[in-house]
């Protein structure tokens, strides 16, 4: 009987550690595409830079990139509020997944092309495309199938969740949201040359 539970709760341990993790994945990717939607929305003036930075890509015509940024904007909205529901967790995270790979691949396909258009992917900053956002895009990618894997482990999992950690999950996935969000002005800290003496 002891052994029966002792197995169980090694189980129901592991089980609950997915579970946080799943919640911290969860929390980092509806934190960046609450942020890149609401960047987006914000006014008439964003949506229309926004437009014009897929524009600038050159992948579509014009009327194909104005429909492509609704289509960003509809993907986003499907992803928060995916994420945002308990039964369709691992949909958003699916979602989510097929959204970033499109965006990356239109990225490299751009870059291929010599083709520098600005980043809107928050709705603010000007810093062109490069390596640093498929970076960025890829490790989003990453925690999508890390959440997607743990969700499915961890399945209805919550009520062995402790407060402490579902708050450190957050709490972390707070800080990635932020780092995320605020990679072109830490890169360019880094990048910025020194003014002349």
């Amino acid at each position: 009987m002891r052994e029966t539970r002792s197995s169980r709760d090694g189980t129901s341990g592991e089980t609950v550690k997915m579970l946080y993790l799943t919640i911290g994945c969860r929390a980092l990717l509806a934190g960046v595409f609450v942020v890149a939607l609401a960047g987006k929305i914000r006014g008439r003036a964003a949506f229309g830079e926004f437009t014009a930075s897929i524009v600038a890509l050159g992948m579509f015509p014009r009327a194909g990139s104005v429909m492509a940024a609704y289509a960003v904007l509809g993907a986003e909205a499907v992803v928060i509020l995916a994420l945002a529901l308990p039964s369709t967790v691992l949909l958003g995270f699916a979602v989510a997944m097929a959204l970033l790979a499109a965006l990356t691949t239109g990225i490299l396909a751009a870059m291929r092309r010599g083709r520098r258009a600005p980043c809107r992917c928050f709705g603010a900053s000007a810093a062109p495309l490069g390596k640093a956002h498929v970076v960025r895009n890829l490790l989003l990618l990453l925690a999508g199938g890390t959440g997607l894997t743990a969700g499915a482990v961890a399945g209805d999992a919550g009520a062995g969740a402790h407060p402490a950690g579902i708050v450190l999950a957050l709490v972390t996935a707070a800080v990635g949201v932020l780092l995320v969000v605020r990679l072109d002005d830490l890169l360019g800290l880094f990048t910025t040359s020194a003014p002349p003496r």
